[in-house]
């Protein structure tokens, strides 16, 4: 028997699946129990067909090598599921609704009234060196006061079992197609468990996805034209821009697909004439989308889509300046910004975070740099960042140097003892650290994903989780116990 859940250590560490060593989870019981009967030959064969499947699928992503150039591999996937409780995620889905409302507000206050700085709320010094802010969208009411459309906020669970919200991505969020095919491949790979278990879906999101982007189309038709603008197909989400296209039955362009006339409305070129567009779900960067009112280098973009978008003729989805909350400054005042819109208090907390525009926040980062993780403001993926715990001498004294020099653009935060789950390592399961990526629709109403992407640090002790670093993915079960 290859798993035995009485070996499995659990140490100080919260795990998803287990509370002590031999010992599941109620919502883990019929599944762990399930994975104890099964011999070494079953586990590969799992395996294989998890693997034959993400083949046959095409899942793939991409990542960039400076001596091999960009490479396509396959989806690293692990077939053991991670489970949370339907009564759990209920409280999640509450916060993330109620932060993703929030961010909105603000986003709209600061290209618009700005009250939130006003009232002191917000220092207007932190938005005047923002990166993200963009003066020409200043005056611009997009459709339902929404700027966030689709917002990937990532979740981290600590030692305690409290859950956090590590950052909020509402620029050009990505992964939700791998949370997608993850369960296509479960289903496919562990058809029994579906039976057994009470697991709800996350299938309906394309359809959930199309319905919010009609919601926010300009001429009021039955069928808006709808199309994902793409960077083009060596971009590392372009599996993504593919498939969510496909499921939505929409268009894949890149920027010289599309024209604006003189009229300032958008056009797609097809081999039957332009055809108006509604509708861009944009997967390329702010400062590439036009290069008449951004980078005139830009090869990316559309000229005019900017014109064509305030004159309210395009809706662009997400719209351009949402990043200015994207930004992990601004993350510091998210549970100030939930309390001054909404007047309520955050229900999904931030993890404790030190502002360095702040002498005393600042000082207390610079003595203490070696056990803080400290982010640059407006990098993803886990770029530009210092885990002091794991970090030389040479490197801390390197961030000290950079937190001195430009304040605004540092937070620092404890290095949290993420929670684990059991990982399949060489058909013996492991504890590995993981955090959790849901997906928020903003449209009419706001929805949250069943779940979401569930990515793995696959390397012994490790937190990093993005698969360009060598991180993995799991299918996320939300289950309802009680039915």
């Amino acid at each position: 028997m290859t798993i035995r859940w009485g070996s499995y250590k659990v140490t100080n560490l919260y795990d998803e699946l287990l509370r002590a060593a031999g010992k599941p989870r109620e919502a883990a019981e019929i599944l762990c129990g399930y994975l104890r009967g099964l011999t070494d030959k079953n586990l590969e064969e799992y395996k294989v067909a998890a693997d034959s499947a993400i083949h046959v699928m095409g899942i793939s992503f991409r990542v960039y090598h400076e001596d091999e150039g960009s490479i396509d591999r396959a989806w690293p996937f692990d077939i053991i599921p991670r489970i949370i409780d339907k009564q759990e995620w209920l409280k999640i889905e509450k916060g993330l609704k109620q932060r993703v409302k929030a961010l909105n507000m603000f986003i709209d206050d600061l290209y618009n009234d700005q009250k939130i700085i006003k009232d002191g709320v917000f220092p207007a010094d932190l938005l005047k060196k923002s990166k993200n802010f963009l003066p020409q969208c200043k005056g611009v009411h997009p459709p339902l006061g929404i700027w966030a459309h689709i917002c990937g906020s990532d979740l981290v669970r600590d030692n305690d079992g409290t859950v956090y919200v590590l950052e909020d991505n509402l620029r050009v969020p990505s992964g939700v197609s791998y949370m997608l095919e993850n369960r296509e491949v479960m289903k496919r790979v562990f058809p029994e468990m579906f039976e057994q278990y009470s697991i709800l879906p996350v299938d309906d999101y394309p359809s959930h996805l199309y319905d919010m982007l009609c919601q926010i189309s300009p001429r009021d038709i039955e069928q808006p034209e709808i199309v994902i603008l793409t960077p083009g197909i060596y971009n590392s989400a372009y599996f993504e821009h593919a498939y969510l296209a496909q499921q939505m039955g929409a268009e894949v362009v890149e920027g010289h697909d599309l024209f604006v006339d003189d009229n300032d409305i958008v056009y797609m070129r097809t081999i039957e004439g332009p055809a108006r567009v509604d509708v861009v779900y944009r997967r390329v960067d702010d400062h590439f989308i036009d290069p008449e009112a951004f980078n005139p280098d830009s090869l990316l973009g559309v000229p005019g889509l900017m014109r064509a978008w305030q004159a309210g003729n395009v809706a662009l989805a997400n719209a351009p300046g949402s990043g200015v909350a994207d930004d992990k400054v601004v993350y510091a005042f998210v549970p100030d910004i939930i309390r001054y819109y909404l007047n309520e208090e955050a229900i999904i907390p931030n993890v404790p975070t030190y502002k360095c525009i702040n002498k005393q926040e600042r000082d207390h980062v610079i003595e203490n740099i070696h056990n803080m993780v400290v982010k640059p403001a407006n990098e993803s993926g886990g770029a530009g960042m210092l885990i002091g715990p794991h970090a030389s001498k040479a490197e801390c004294e390197k961030f000290k140097r950079l937190v001195r020099k430009d304040p605004r653009n540092y937070v620092a935060q404890p290095m949290l003892m993420l929670s684990t789950a059991p990982t399949l390592i060489e058909n013996k399961a492991e504890p590995r650290h993981l955090d959790l990526r849901p997906f928020v629709l903003s449209g009419k109403d706001i929805q949250v994903t069943m779940g979401g992407l569930t990515r793995v640090a696959m390397r012994k002790g490790s937190i990093v989780v993005n698969s360009s670093q060598g991180g993995g993915s799991k299918d996320t079960w939300i289950v309802d116990m009680e039915a």
